[in-house]
Formats: structure tokens, sequence, C-alpha cells
């Protein structure tokens, strides 16, 4: 079995009335923080899982249409914040970084993206031809910001459905084909269908047990565990509400079968990780 070293990192943060991800919730406004794992393969170095908010993420969202976004969803990234910037605190610089796996192309995950030029990046071929088979306003609508892809490499780029496929433990064997990034078992890529095209979450072993990182198939570990999913006209809006809420219901069925397996969605406060603010 191969460990992954595992980290989290918060970049950024979004502000949102409860009520927008959780069915029944109030309309007081939550922050939802943008978090990024680290993972280090012994031998394949560094891999991030998304990027979170950057400066890249603000310039693309400066003008209109796009700025609408930062209107419906105000985000907030300090100096320092960025994901690219943490790193280079603890010692690690953009080239030090192998791989880049995108759980799906929303701009509060790939919002680094090109901070980090020289890395590979694995995504859902879904999800590339999804966002750019769409009209601007129309990927807009969905989150979805094309200039923060413009600048990747075709020959970086490595699909998800081109992989070999994984063997994931029983309890997942329900979710679908996964993939194994290295051939190795140790990073398996799972799909988590309804929040938006080519959505994936990614199962390793690290110290301390098992880990599931599953994007935005929640916005918090306490929606899995009580099974309750956003109200039906955000889920319809961003993606796929049958699908979506079967995911959620696989995620909690999972939570009780599988107790050691820690489940982190992207954007749950429960995981914010303890930062020292930047200098």
């Amino acid at each position: 079995m191969t460990l992954l070293d595992w980290r989290l990192y918060e970049a950024g943060h979004c502000r949102h009335p409860e009520l927008a991800t959780r069915r029944g919730g109030s309309l007081r406004t939550c922050t939802f923080p943008a978090l990024v794992s680290l993972l280090r393969h012994p031998r394949h170095g560094w891999i991030l899982f998304d990027t979170g908010y950057s400066a890249h993420f603000l310039r693309a969202t400066r003008a209109f249409p796009e700025r609408l976004y930062r209107m419906v969803t105000p985000v907030h990234l300090q100096e320092g914040e960025s994901l690219v910037a943490q790193l280079a605190r603890d010692g690690i610089g953009p080239r030090d970084i192998a791989w880049v796996v995108v759980s799906h192309l929303h701009g509060d995950h790939i919002g680094g993206l090109a901070d980090f030029p020289h890395a590979r990046i694995a995504c859902a071929r879904e999800a590339w031809d999804d966002l750019h088979a769409r009209p601007r306003l129309d990927a807009l609508r969905l989150g979805l910001l094309p200039g923060l892809v413009a600048g990747v490499a075709p020959r970086s780029l490595q699909w998800f459905e081109d992989l070999p496929a994984g063997s994931p433990p029983a309890p997942l064997q329900g979710f679908g084909r996964s993939f194994d990034l290295f051939g190795d078992g140790s990073l398996l890529l799972v799909p988590l269908p309804g929040h938006a095209a080519g959505h994936y979450g990614a199962l390793f072993e690290a110290a301390g047990g098992p880990v599931f990182l599953v994007a935005d198939a929640s916005w918090s570990s306490q929606a899995i565990r009580d099974n309750v999913p956003p109200p039906a006209v955000v889920t319809g809006w961003l993606g796929d509400t049958a699908a979506w809420r079967d995911t959620l219901a696989r995620l909690h069925a999972l939570h009780h079968a599988w107790p050691a397996l820690r489940l982190v969605p992207s954007h749950c406060h429960e995981w914010r990780p303890q930062r020292e603010a930047a200098p």
C-alpha cells in the first residue's frame, strides 16, 4: 500500500447564505473556504487537488459580465492567501508541483491553475469539452471561466478517461468507474456526478487512514452526515438535481459503511486548516 503525505490549504473563501447550500437552511451568511489538498507521492512527487482562488481569478472577474460571478458569490482573497504564495512560505515552488488534479472546472477550483505552468493537468475530458462547448454567458451562468484555462498547453493535459480503470474498495464500487492516476492504486479518481460536468473526487491512503476528497458533491460534512442536499433551485441551476442527490445519498451511506474514511468537501468549514497570518 502506498501512503501519500497530505495537508490542506485554504486559498481564499466566499460568502453565501446557508440556504443556498443546504435545503431548509437559514438566511444567515456563512463562510465557505476554497480548500486545496497538497499530496506527495513517494515516486511522483507533489500533487495538488484543485487550486482555489488567486489573482488570476480576480483579473478574470474584474470586468462585466464576468464580474457578476463576484457579485453573486462575494470572494475574499487577502494578499499572501493564494495557494502559490502559501506554498512558497512552506518551501515549495511552482516548479515543484508535478501534477494538478482538477475535480471540475468551476472558477473557484481552477483559479490558480496558471500559477503552475510546468505541472501536468489531470481532468475529465467531459468537463473540458463541456466548458469549451458553451457560449460565454452560458458558461458564466454555471461558474465557468474559460479564460482560466486559456494558457493550458494541450500536451500538459491528462484525461481521466484515458487512465487505467481503478480498483476501489468494496464500499465505493457503486460509484461508477474510477480511474487510477499512477497505475499503482495510490490515487483513485472517482466520479461524483450531479454538481458539474466531469465532477470527480479523489481517494487515497494517508497517515491516519483513508481520505476521500469529494469536491463539491456536498458543501459541508454535516450535509453528508444528514443527507441534506442544497435546494433544487440551486442544484438544477448548476447541474443535475437527481444525480446530485443520488451522489449525496451514496456519500451518506458510505459515511456509515466506512467510519474510518475521512470525507472532505472542498468548502467545509470543519476542515479549514489553522494557518499563520501572512507576513
